[in-house]
């Protein structure tokens, strides 16, 4: 007897997809239901937290809900899942930098300077940050921020693990290289 937890879960074939874009309901139900299982995996794979995890799998769950009928290629329902997967887990990262650029620090400080020194440096470091290209920051929030494993940064991005690590490389180097041309400024 196979317990859930060995139940091999597979994608939806391509003739229940083509059924549920052409607005069949009942397919469109199946198709959402065997596809949260990967969905959710994805999710943990990418998202910083559990919480996060299964906020932005309900997201991409009701994003093939309601796009199923963009979805070019019946074939690739997993990679553009994936894909949704990613940008939702991304726009939830960027949604806490900017809330905790806004909120105060919980903690308390030795003194008001000390408080103004610090959020100026995270503002720094956040300017710095958005100024990357897209493809190093996103290489750079996965596996720094997130502290994903490089191999589910590198499936996440579409890269081989070598091409991962190069354009990690480079957007720390860039990063660096930014802080640094403005560590002058920054300072009193």
């Amino acid at each position: 007897m196979r317990t859930r937890a060995n139940r091999r879960f597979t994608w939806p074939d391509e003739r229940l997809i083509r059924a549920a874009q052409g607005g069949d309901l009942t397919s469109l139900t199946t198709v959402v239901m065997e596809s949260q299982p990967h969905v959710r995996r994805f999710a943990l794979s990418l998202c910083s937290s559990p919480q996060d995890a299964e906020d932005a799998a309900q997201e991409a769950l009701i994003i093939l809900y309601r796009k199923i009928g963009t979805l070019r290629a019946t074939g690739a329902l997993a990679s553009w899942m994936f894909r949704i997967v990613r940008n939702e887990c991304l726009r939830q990262v960027r949604f806490l930098v900017a809330r905790s650029e806004e909120e105060p620090s919980a903690e308390p400080e030795a003194s008001a300077e000390d408080a103004v020194l610090r959020r100026l440096e995270a503002e720094r470091i956040a300017a710095a940050l958005r100024a990357l290209p897209l493809d190093q920051r996103q290489v750079l929030v996965l596996r720094d921020v997130q502290g994903l494993p490089g191999r589910t940064v590198a499936d996440a991005l579409g890269l081989s693990t070598a091409a991962m690590k190069s354009r990690l490389h480079r957007a720390r180097a860039a990063l660096r290289h930014s802080l640094a041309a403005t560590e002058g400024d920054a300072r009193p």
